[in-house]
C-alpha cells in the first residue's frame, strides 16, 4: 500500500496551546483506524531508534500520527515533565478520531516517555483508545525509575536530565547553554564535589525536573501525584520490556497488575535488550537472529485485532512469551514464572574476596561458614559494568573486576545439567556495617569451565535501617545456564556511576559531597545461624 506525502497539522488544545503533529495516510481510498504516538524528542525522529517508520505502519491500512508534545519539538507551551500528558493526551485522541478519514479508533505505541504518554492519556478512559502498547515504562516512578532500592539513579537519572534541558536551550535559542549541556551530554560530570548536582544542571538546567527528584528522595505524595493512577483503567495492553532495560521493573509491575484484574488480553513480551537498540548484539553477546526485534509485526497484529477487528490468533497465543538467553530462544508461559524456586546458600573460608575458591553457592545451607569482610574505599568504588543500570548495558565478561578485593564471589559447583532461571530473583545477605547506611550490590553471573563470568542479572539497595537479612530485588530475568559451568553471586558496595556514592550516612542525594564519603567495612555471614541465600524461580 503506497503512502501519501507526510502532512504537517496542528490542534489546539483545552487551554489554547498549539501541538504540532506529521500524519502519514495510505495513498487509497477509505477510513482507517489511527495509532499514535506522543513524544518530545522531536517528532521526524518518530522513535526510529526502536520502531519501524510510521511509513511502514501506514502501508498496513493505518492513520499514523506522531505528535510533539507540549513545549518539545515545534509545538507550543512550556514543557513540564509528565505534567501535561493527561488532558493534551484527551485532546489529542479526541481530535484524531475525528480526522476526515479516521474510523475514530485510536491506538497508541511508543517506548519510554513514548509509553509513558500512553499511561497517562489511558488514565483518563478516553472513550475513542481503544489499546495501548506500552514499551520500557515505569509504572511508580519512585521504585520503577527514580530509585532502586532506595538509592538514587545517577547515571540514567542525570543523562537523562542533561539531555532533556539540552533540547530546551536548543528551542530557547541559547548557544551558549546548548555546548555546555551538549559537552555534558557526552562526558557526564559525575565526579563533582556534590555528584549528584554538578555545575551543569545546576546552571543551565534550573526548570529541570531532576531538582524535584533530588528533593523527594523519599517515596510519598509527589511521587504518588506524577506516576499514573492506572487503578480504574481496563484496555488490551501489549506490554513490551528488555532484560537490560533500566525500567524492566515497571512494566512487569503494570503487566503484572492488569493481568490480575482485567477483562481483556495482557500480552507480555521481554527480550534480551537495553533500552536501546532492540537487536541481537547486547553488551559482549550475541543473541542470534531471534532477538531481532519482532515487535512492530506483533504490534500491527495487536492493531489489526483491536483497530480492525480481524481475527489474528493472538487469543490461541500464550500471553508471556520470553527470551531464554543462553538458548537464545523465545519462551512462553500462561503466568508468571514464580512457584518453583531454588536455592543457593552462601558459604566461605573468609577468603571470598581474594580468593574465587572461597566463597561457594550450595544447594544445603552449611552448618559452619567463616564470615566475609569487604572494604569500601570513595576513592576508588566498584565501577559498573554492563547489567541494566549503566552505559552501555548487556553482559560483559567480568572476570577480571572480581578479582577485586572490595568484591566478594561466591561461586555453585560446575553444573552437572542445565538449570533454567526465569521470573523473579532474591538475594538475602545477613550482614553488618561499621556505618549508619551503606549500600549493597548483586551480580549474578554465568562462569564458564575456561573462568570467564559474563553477568545476566543484577540489583541495588541502600541500607538504612539494617533489618536482618537485607532482601536485594535483582532484574527479573530468563536465562539458561549451560551444563558445565557454574554460577557466581558478586557483591559490592557500590555500582558506580550508575549509583551515588553512599558516603556512610543517610543523607538526601542533593547532600552527599566526595569530601564526605566515608571508609565502609561490612561484614557478610552465612551458614545455618545466618542463611544468606540466593532465591530463584527457574522452571520444572
Amino acid at each position: 500500500m503506497k503512502n501519501l506525502p507526510k502532512e504537517t497539522t496542528s490542534i489546539l488544545t483545552r487551554d489554547g496551546v498549539r501541538l504540532d503533529a506529521d500524519i502519514y495516510r495510505p495513498d487509497v481510498e477509505g477510513e482507517f483506524p489511527v495509532i499514535l504516538m506522543r513524544q518530545p524528542y522531536g517528532r521526524a525522529i518518530a522513535s526510529t531508534v526502536v520502531y519501524a517508520h510510521p511509513k511502514w505502519y501506514t502501508a498496513h491500512g493505518y492513520i499514523v500520527i506522531i505528535q510533539d508534545v507540549r513545549g518539545r519539538g515545534t509545538s507550543e507551551g512550556e514543557f513540564e515533565l509528565f505534567a501535561h500528558e493527561i488532558e493534551d493526551g484527551i485532546d489529542t485522541i479526541n481530535w484524531a478520531a475525528n480526522l476526515p478519514g479516521s474510523t475514530g479508533e485510536i491506538g497508541m505505541y511508543g517506548f519510554s516517555y513514548q509509553g509513558m504518554t500512553q499511561l497517562y492519556a489511558a488514565s483518563a478512559k478516553p472513550p475513542a483508545l481503544k489499546i495501548i502498547c506500552p514499551a520500557m515504562i515505569g509504572y511508580d516512578l519512585y521504585t520503577d525509575w527514580a530509585y532502586e532500592g532506595g538509592a538514587f539513579c545517577l547515571q540514567t537519572n542525570l543523562g537523562w536530565a542533561v539531555q532533556l534541558a539540552t533540547e530546551t536551550a536548543r528551542l530557547r535559542g541559547n548557544k551558549q547553554d546548548y555546548q555546555e549541556l551538549y559537552q555534558a551530554s557526552r562526558n557526564l560530570p559525575l565526579s563533582t564535589a556534590n555528584p549528584a548536582l554538578p555545575k551543569v544542571i545546576n546552571e543551565y538546567g534550573k526548570d529541570s525536573f531532576y531538582h524535584q527528584w533530588i528533593e523527594n528522595y523519599q517515596p510519598g505524595e509527589y511521587w504518588k501525584n506524577l506516576s499514573p493512577n492506572m487503578k480504574n483503567v481496563d484496555l488490551p495492553m501489549l506490554h513490551i520490556g528488555g532484560w537490560f532495560d533500566a525500567y524492566l521493573r515497571g512494566t512487569i509491575h503494570l503487566y503484572k497488575e492488569m493481568a490480575d484484574r482485567s477483562k481483556f488480553f495482557q500480552k507480555l513480551i521481554v527480550g534480551p535488550w537495553p533500552h536501546i537498540p532492540w537487536g541481537r548484539k547486547v553488551g559482549a553477546i550475541n543473541y542470534g537472529l531471534g532477538a531481532s526485534s519482532p515487535i512492530d509485526d506483533i504490534q500491527i497484529l495487536w492493531f489489526n485485532q483491536f483497530l480492525k477487528g480481524i481475527n489474528t490468533g493472538i487469543f490461541e497465543r500464550s500471553p508471556i512469551s520470553l527470551f531464554e538467553m543462553g538458548s537464545n530462544e523465545w519462551r512462553n508461559f500462561n503466568s508468571w514464572p514464580s512457584n518453583n524456586y531454588k536455592f543457593y546458600y552462601l558459604t566461605s573460608t573468609g577468603l571470598a574476596n581474594i580468593r574465587e575458591d572461597s566463597g561457594s553457592l550450595t544447594e544445603s545451607c552449611p552448618n559452619i561458614s567463616v564470615d566475609d569482610t569487604l572494604v569500601h574505599d570513595p576513592w576508588r568504588p566498584v565501577p559498573a559494568l554492563g547489567g541494566h543500570s549503566t552505559f552501555p548495558a548487556g553482559s560483559f565478561e567480568r572476570s577480571e573486576l572480581d578479582c577485586r578485593t572490595d568484591i566478594l564471589t561466591y561461586t555453585s559447583e560446575f553444573l552437572k545439567e542445565d538449570l533454567h532461571i526465569v521470573g523473579d530473583i532474591f538475594v538475602d545477605v545477613y550482614c553488618t556495617a561499621d556505618t549508619s547506611s551503606f549500600d549493597l550490590s548483586a551480580v549474578l553471573s554465568e562462569v564458564t569451565k575456561n573462568g570467564d563470568v559474563y553477568n545476566f542479572t543484577q540489583g541495588y539497595i541502600k541500607v538504612i535501617d539494617n533489618n536482618l537479612p537485607v532482601k536485594i530485588c535483582l532484574q527479573p530475568t530468563c536465562m539458561k545456564i549451560h551444563k558445565g559451568n557454574a554460577i557466581r553471586l558478586s557483591l559490592s558496595a557500590a555500582c558506580f556511576p550508575a549509583y551515588l556514592i553512599n558516603p556512610g550516612i543517610n543523607k538526601p542525594p542533593a547532600e552527599v559531597r566526595l569530601i564526605d564519603a566515608k571508609i565502609i567495612t561490612i561484614t557478610v555471614s552465612s551458614g545455618k545461624n545466618n542463611p544468606s541465600a540466593i532465591s530463584l524461580s527457574k522452571l520444572k
